[in-house]
């Protein structure tokens, strides 16, 4: 039996047709950092799922452990006004996870959807899966597909 959110993922990836790699952890890993030391890959690799609050709507930036997000430049290629950071509250709300074990699908609504280019660079990235203790690996032509992600650099 997974917590709701996780099994919020893994149903979202069966309905998407996408292989079913959760791994649950047994101590929590809710950052990038802490991710990448536990799974002995690069930091880069680690998808982080940030929500972002564009005038009221959630705005989803898939991007690398590595990068810093230049909300600016993101807005300025999606044409929107000022994106600022979510609140922990806004996150919950409109994906049904806590910040730290946001995953790239699995919310109650489908969340337009930002994809850094730069992690195409990794063959197998690894994102959250819903929680602090869970995460899933995909490559970057299958996330792409699952969440049908704008492509953008995003830093």
């Amino acid at each position: 039996m997974y917590p709701e959110p996780v099994a919020n993922v893994k149903q979202a990836l069966a309905a998407a047709g996408a292989e079913d790699t959760v791994t649950v952890f047994d101590s929590q890993v809710p950052t990038a950092a802490a991710a990448a030391a536990r799974l002995g890959c690069e930091l880069a690799a680690i998808t982080n799922s940030l929500v972002f609050d564009l005038a009221g709507a959630p705005l989803l930036i898939l991007a690398s452990g590595a990068a810093k997000v230049d909300v600016r430049k993101v807005a300025a290629q999606l044409g929107t006004g000022r994106i600022r950071r979510a609140s922990p509250d806004f996150v919950l709300a409109h994906t049904g996870q806590e910040v730290g074990g946001v995953a790239p699908l699995g919310h109650p609504e489908k969340i337009r959807t930002v994809l850094d280019e730069s992690l195409a660079d990794h063959p197998v990235l690894w994102a959250g899966a819903g929680d602090h203790y869970s995460m899933f690996s995909i490559s970057y032509e299958e996330l792409h597909r699952i969440t049908g992600a704008e492509e953008l650099p995003v830093r």
